[in-house]
Parts: C-alpha cells; structure tokens; sequence
C-alpha cells in the first residue's frame, strides 16, 4: 500500500512549517530508527503539551499543528494533530483517527461544559505506520498532570496500540469506546466542530471558559 498522502503536509498537519519540523528535528535528534522515533515524538508531544479539555475553540487557526505546539496547551483533538504532524516531518506515515468514548468519571464542571453528556464524540488520537502496520497513540493526558493524581501516564512502545484505559487502579469503570468514527489524512474540522454543536450545544465551544484547570478527574476521563 502507498503511504505516500500520509507524509503529505496539510491544512491542520501543516508538517511543513518551520516551526513542526524544528519540533520533531529537537526531539528525534540522530535517531533513525522509525519506532524509536516515533515513542520519542509521542512523549514529548504527550507531556510538553498540557492537556486542557476546557481549550476548545471554532477558529480553525488553532488547530493547525505549528499553533498547538505555540500554544503549548490543548485538548486531544490538536495534540493528536501535532503528533501526526511531528511524525511525518520526521518521515513517519501518520493519520488522524477519532472514536466516541463514554466517561465514568465525569466532574460537575465538565459535565456542565458538555451539556450534561457524558459522551465524548470525536476523541481523537493518531495512527502511525510502523513496521508494516498501523499502531494508535493517545498522547493526551501530560505525565506531570497524571504525577499530580497518582496515575500513571498513558505508555506508547512503537509496536501496540496505546489507548485510553478501560478502568482505573482501582478496577472502576473508566474509558468505554463506544463508536469507532475512521481515520482521516487531515482534520475533519468542519464535521467535527458541526457535530460538538449537534451533540453539546454552545457550551463546550464556549471561549470564555477560562483555560488552566487543574481538575485532573475532569481532564483525564474526559478523553477530548
């Protein structure tokens, strides 16, 4: 199979900016081999970028991987997006990939923001080609912020799916994959943003929410 629109730069995997590829060249530095790169870039993209499910936003110039990573705070969707970015400027194949997820574990103040659901559509993660096949990433959730609470950050090896936990330590329920959306060479902005109005309302796009929470129960369930 040809992997060759999966290394192309786009509109939101914008992996030919200057500010990508100076990204990925910093973290895989004289690395060569692709798995080993690729667990580098999941890493870095997974902790220097703080997870902020509260960071939602319509203007689509957010969204494009060179802003996140200026931003250096997100939610899933354009970590995701940075991650598959760094990949393909360090010559790794990489696509987005978005599923529907249940969350247990859901705080008042998300709750709120999402309308009293607690479905989160379009969670978003990438999906590197790595020795043949496709492998999935979820590098939303920062180490220092899962330090904080006393979970442990989500583990990516190169070679097995690193995905949300079904449960806790503790055996609780946790993540639940409910509905598998496909995988996309780019961001699907406009679907994804029409649908989060569908399935929300106003409120989880709400700018005015401050950014910076610290509710790790609502950061981590939250999955997006």
């Amino acid at each position: 199979m040809s992997t060759d629109e999966y290394l192309a730069s786009g509109r939101f995997v914008d992996s030919d900016s200057a500010t990508v590829r100076a990204f990925a060249a910093e973290v895989v530095g004289d690395e060569t081999d692709p798995v080993t790169r690729a667990v580098l870039l999941f890493e870095v993209v997974r902790d220097r970028i703080w997870y902020d499910p509260f960071a939602t936003s319509t203007d689509p110039a957010s969204y494009r991987a060179s802003a996140v990573l200026e931003a250096g705070r997100s939610w899933c969707v354009p970590k995701a997006v940075l991650l598959a970015a760094a990949a393909r400027a360090a010559g790794i194949p990489a696509r987005l990939g978005f599923a529907d997820v249940r969350n247990h574990l859901q705080t008042e103040r998300l709750k709120k923001k999402m309308n009293g659901v607690d479905l989160f559509v379009f969670h978003g993660y990438t999906d590197l080609f790595l020795e043949g096949r496709w492998v999935k990433a979820t590098p939303a959730f920062n180490a220092e912020l899962c330090a904080r609470f006393g979970v442990e950050p989500m583990a990516f090896d190169g070679r097995s799916d690193a995905l949300l936990h079904e449960y806790t330590a503790e055996g609780s329920a946790y993540m639940e994959y409910v509905h598998d959306r496909g995988v996309y060479t780019d961001l699907p902005l406009e679907e994804m943003l029409a649908t989060l109005q569908q399935v929300y309302g106003d409120a989880l796009l709400d700018t005015e929410v401050p950014l910076g929470t610290d509710e790790f129960t609502a950061a981590v369930p939250a999955a997006g």
